[in-house]
């Protein structure tokens, strides 16, 4: 994903590039199966965070926040330092960084568990090594930042399961990074799907997310999305 590599709201630009070829087109989509184990949330608690990297955070922040359940989805960067923690230095691919999303989820309506199956399913494509689409680097990793020892374990035995059943037909490349902080990425970034949906990279890229999760999970689908600017209309 590059702010520059497409221009916004060019649906014209959005054909070109979808008759380009396969590389252009959205990853597939499928309902894999639930994880065996899931995260034991105590019955007092009021919200969990979850934090995924799964390529250009837009389509990823754009689909949680359409999760229910979900009050936040925040795009940013982990993986790596604080004083890296910004784009073009993060579109370097030398930072160890990877483009993430920040998940704060009431767990009486939606378990981690659901989320990680969301995750692999519709989010992107588990099985690319540092890439997603078009966009390449370690920056666009698949990862899971687990928040605590048992979101790990629960994300490991799920990973090892899908892996078991041969679910994409060869391993998921997903990593999974232990004690790594959080950085919320530049308001310019936030809430981009919603505020720019006619955008080339969103429209070839990121709404057939939407539409594959609003098909293939329409129990946990709401059509109306928690922004994080939604103070300011998004």
């Amino acid at each position: 994903m590059r702010l520059l590599a497409l221009a916004a709201s060019s649906l014209a630009a959005a054909a070109l590039a979808w008759q380009a070829g396969p590389s252009f087109a959205a990853e597939p989509a499928q309902r894999v199966p639930p994880p065996r184990f899931d995260v034991m949330t105590p019955p007092t608690a009021i919200y969990e965070t979850a934090v995924f990297a799964g390529g250009c955070f837009w389509g990823v922040q754009g689909l949680f926040q359409r999760v229910k359940g979900v009050s936040n989805a925040v795009s940013g960067y982990a993986g790596g330092e604080a004083k890296t923690a910004r784009y073009e230095q993060v579109g370097t691919g030398r930072t160890g960084h990877a483009e993430a999303v920040r998940i704060v989820y009431d767990p009486k309506q939606v378990s981690y568990g659901r989320l990680l199956q969301i995750f692999f399913s519709v989010a992107h494509n588990p099985t690319e090594l540092n890439r997603q689409g078009p966009d390449t680097g370690p920056q666009y990793r698949s990862t899971v930042f687990p928040e605590n020892p048992e979101q790990a374990r629960v994300a490991r035995d799920y990973i090892a399961q899908l892996n078991q059943a041969r679910t994409f037909g060869k391993p998921l490349a997903t990593t999974i990074e232990m004690s790594k902080l959080f950085y919320a990425a530049e308001p310019y970034h936030q809430d981009f799907l919603t505020r720019n949906p006619r955008h080339a990279y969103i429209v070839i890229h990121d709404m057939p997310k939407i539409e594959n999760f609003k098909k293939l999970f329409p129990e946990n689908y709401r059509a109306t999305p928690v922004l994080v600017n939604a103070a300011k209309g998004g």
